[in-house]
């Protein structure tokens, strides 16, 4: 028992603190390593529930006592183990916390939220789809209808005799905790149904069909509500969260809204100008111009053929933009040689053509200037 962390520690809270702290420290506490806030993290669950258990204790003036005086050590030796799990906590604090954590004053409890990935294709991100997704989840038991019953007949716990916690304890020290039969309900089953053992619960591999919408890109999250885990005691079923990853398109990328495209042209559409015809993402093709003397690298925009705006309700989309790679040729006939030494030496002319007209018109405003003077 000398493993244990200090109550007052666990709740951050003095020895002379007062009931109405301690439960203020504990509510915080819950609110911030409740299991439906972080699913999956082992480290918030064994933090939830040492908080409840440290709460259990310093709320009761007689089992407070018992530990400022003997320590968890007297504790266990009044017959205190704690929790066995999170049922047993909602039970035992369900008037703390009513709706925030969807345990009612019946005891019940709110399914835990699942979460799966599902992997789409590029142009179903761009389009939206539908998609089915597998995964194994608590659902009630169909045989008991989720009472626990063959019989479906419940009955008062015999354990407890409905109240949900017995008394335990050695010679004087004696405390109330949690029945372990009905785990607090205070009911169970006269008949337990052979399916669920009487538990009402069962374990299933569930297929869903989920609505992709248009414009989804990796990392985001759809929430589908009442399609995670089951919630006991007449509480309400967890959510479904769906990650979706997006595959890379062996021609098309992404920025935000927007849909890349890059296409090779020849230097003579580079630079004479025209027509070029470019795919889209749905398959059909585009024409667009490309402008005279377009340089490597040039960016033509088609408006409104990027994706779609999954949050927006106005419809807007992004572009579809085209890089164009301006590609030098190779494997020249001699013919194309020619020309293309024939150009070379224009070009080489205008540069000096240029160049001395320059220098023709330094020289003649430097004439101008001396005349004046």
């Amino acid at each position: 028992m000398s493993n244990k962390a200090d109550y007052y520690d666990v709740l951050g809270v003095s020895r002379n603190s007062d009931s109405a702290s301690i439960k203020k420290a504990y509510r915080n506490l819950a609110l911030k390593y409740h299991p439906d806030r972080n699913p999956g993290d082992a480290e918030a669950e064994e933090r939830f529930k040492e908080a409840a258990e440290a709460y259990e204790v310093l709320s009761d003036p007689e089992k407070r006592q018992l530990y400022d005086q003997y320590g968890h050590e007297g504790l266990h030796h009044a017959g205190f183990e704690g929790f066995k799990g999170f049922g047993d906590i909602f039970s035992a604090f369900g008037d703390i916390f009513g709706d925030l954590f969807g345990v009612g004053r019946s005891g019940s409890k709110r399914g835990r939220d699942l979460g799966v990935e599902v992997v789409i294709d590029y142009v179903d991100a761009y389009t939206g789809c539908e998609t089915k997704v597998k995964l194994p989840r608590v659902e009630k038991c169909d045989a008991c209808a989720g009472t626990g019953s063959r019989s479906r007949i419940i009955q008062q716990c015999p354990n407890c005799n409905g109240q949900g916690q017995v008394v335990q304890g050695m010679g004087f020290i004696r405390m109330a905790v949690t029945c372990p039969k009905c785990r607090g309900t205070g009911e169970f089953p006269s008949d337990p149904c052979p399916e669920c053992n009487g538990q009402g619960r069962i374990n299933r591999q569930r297929e869903l069909t989920v609505h992709v919408p248009a414009g989804v890109g990796t990392g985001a999250r759809l929430r589908i509500r009442g399609e995670g885990g089951l919630g006991e005691s007449g509480g309400e079923s967890g959510d479904l969260y769906v990650e979706i990853a997006v595959r890379h398109h062996e021609r098309f990328g992404r920025e935000r809204n927007h849909v890349l495209y890059e296409t090779k042209i020849d230097m003579v559409l580079a630079a004479l100008g025209g027509d070029l015809e470019v795919p889209t993402v749905t398959g059909e093709t585009r024409v667009v111009k490309v402008p005279e003397g377009a340089q490597n690298g040039k960016l033509i925009r088609i408006p409104g053929l990027g994706f779609p705006s999954p949050s927006s309700s106005s419809g807007s989309r992004g572009d579809q933009i085209v890089s164009l790679s301006v590609v030098t040729p190779k494997n020249l006939t001699d013919r194309q040689r020619e020309l293309l030494e024939e150009f070379a030496l224009i070009e080489e002319e205008k540069s000096h053509e240029g160049t001395l007209k320059g220098w023709t018109r330094k020289l003649t405003d430097k004439v101008k200037k001396a005349l004046q003077n």
